[in-house]
């Protein structure tokens, strides 16, 4: 007898259905899975053997083959496991043929014959079209994000036998975590001084524009980086649901209310390998870092401390906003589109500032600027020098702006730049430049004499003109980009006088 069960595999960030087709025939008693399983799905016989005896559910001593369709997609992990069990039980007549009907499984097996979670039930359930999907009890909140689906969740398998048996009723849900309100982030008004660094950083907020901070040890790099994301709104839904399926299929600890909701702020250290980074792997592609951080901010501290070859990594993620990754066993696609920030040392000592401040000798210096490319220093639409503040402003002087005020003016330019047809203005596509942000002649004049010299380049002109509209929608200004808003985006976008001693 033939059973056909609805489950699905995790591959990258995305779900693939995967139908369990278990066959029950007379022959000498075996188990066969087929399908390109791998050695945890192979492995599923043992653990749906002893989940059944354990549940004193009846195991046929006869020829079971079960197949994974469809049978050229490799099949990982151990969340077949409930879909595998549930079919052979109705392949042998244990369970009503019509029982099954509609319904999918998704879980892990435990011995004992209890229904564990699996990592990534968000993609997962996703991928399913079945109206009901039956999972773990702990992972009924996360299956119930996708909104598609009756969610049915069982501690046991006897309690999912007895359900579809109509022996007993569905265990209810249970019920949601108490939402946690995130703990407050640091504040902006705690920074003192920096005028040119919390301008560039406002900037890279409202407009979603790369940031490159350099600077001395103690200029407060790390602390400007740390207030950026309190300055970016909140996802819409879209943006939510693929935050919170990127962190599901990562094995991430969703927030209490379920969706990702606030911008997602990832800070690997420079030890970080390239795969950890941009993700992947060998038999399981996973995401790598700025994956988890899309639609939110990537921080790389001690930028120059990382391998070039990790750095260089990101520069076709950065264009493109997602990453193809490619093995010999498969490959994948990953979401890529982030907020880039940065922070580093002018040189390896770090004093490389004032003339005779630097300990470091000039092969030391080339060698440590060597470090960060052209290709990338280009991609970075705003590079500030972050000097040490003076004593009397960290003493006396006034705080900042608060982050709730300088995030009522982000949310403000980006909701300029939504009705432009884009999140932010980063996005906006350089064929409509001269549609979206026009420029007057003399504004034409600044960019036409940065070319000619040298100091932009191509990819430059449309990055500082899309910096412009941004510094045009903070001061509430349409229409053409004036002198003043280009000049102030090719201040903002010129080579850092530190990291130039440096080089």
């Amino acid at each position: 007898m033939l059973a056909i069960v609805p489950s699905a595999v995790l591959h990258g960030v995305e779900g693939r259905p995967v139908r369990v087709e278990v066959h029950v025939s007379n022959g000498l008693p075996g188990f066969t899975v087929v399908g390109l399983p791998d050695t945890a799905c192979r492995e599923s016989r043992d653990r749906v053997r002893a989940a059944l005896l354990s549940s004193s559910l009846p195991w046929p001593l006869r020829k079971v083959t079960v197949n994974l369709a469809p049978s050229g997609v490799r099949k990982q992990g151990a969340g077949l496991d409930l879909a595998i069990a549930i079919g052979l039980l109705a392949a042998n007549g244990d369970l009503p043929a019509d029982a099954v009907a509609g319904c999918a499984f998704l879980g892990e097996l435990g011995l004992d014959g209890t229904v564990r979670p699996v990592t990534g039930t968000v993609p997962l359930v996703d991928a399913l079209h079945a109206p009901t999907v039956v999972v773990a009890t702990s992972a009924a909140t996360e299956a119930a994000l996708v909104g598609r689906h009756q969610v049915r969740a069982v501690g046991t398998l006897l309690e999912a036998v007895a359900a579809l048996r109509g022996e007993q009723p569905w265990p209810d849900p249970p019920d949601p975590p108490p939402v946690v309100p995130p703990p407050p982030g640091p504040d902006l008004a705690d920074v003192r001084g920096q005028r040119v660094a919390r301008l560039a950083l406002e900037v890279s907020a409202a407009g979603g524009h790369h940031l490159l901070l350099v600077g001395p040890p103690g200029a407060g790099k790390t602390m400007l980086a740390a207030r950026l994301p309190g300055l970016l709104p909140d996802l819409d839904d879209p943006e939510a649901l693929e935050a919170t399926r990127i962190h599901s299929a990562a094995g991430e600890t969703l927030p209490s209310a379920g969706l990702v909701r606030r911008p997602p702020f990832r800070a690997p250290h420079h030890g970080a390998s390239a795969v950890s980074l941009v993700g992947g792997g060998t038999a399981l592609l996973r995401p790598g870092e700025i994956s988890l951080a899309s639609n939110g901010v990537l921080f790389l501290d001690e930028l120059g401390e990382f391998p070039p070859t990790v750095l260089d990594g990101l520069r076709q993620p950065l264009e493109e906003g997602v990453i193809r990754i490619t093995r010999a066993r498969g490959s994948a696609r990953f979401p890529a589109r982030f907020l880039l920030v940065a922070a580093t040392n002018p040189c390896p000592c770090g004093q490389g500032g004032p003339p005779g401040a630097c300990r470091c000798s000039d092969q030391a210096r080339s060698r440590y600027a060597r470090r960060l490319t052209g290709p990338l220093v280009d991609r970075f639409d705003l590079r500030v020098d972050v000097s040490r503040p003076d004593p009397g402003e960290l003493l006396t002087g006034p705080s900042g702006e608060p982050t709730a005020e300088v995030a009522q003016r982000v949310l403000a330019a980006r909701a300029r730049a939504r009705r432009r047809g884009v999140r932010c203005n980063a996005e906006l596509p350089a064929p409509r430049l001269d549609e979206l942000a026009p420029v007057t002649p003399g504004a034409l004049r600044l960019l036409d004499m940065a070319l000619r010299v040298g100091t932009l380049s191509g990819r430059g002109l449309h990055r500082v003109r899309r910096v412009a509209r941004t510094l045009a929608d903070l001061a509430g200004r349409d229409g053409p980009l004036a002198e003043e808003d280009i000049g102030l985006a090719l201040q903002l976008r010129a080579e850092p006088e530190a990291l130039g001693r440096a080089a």
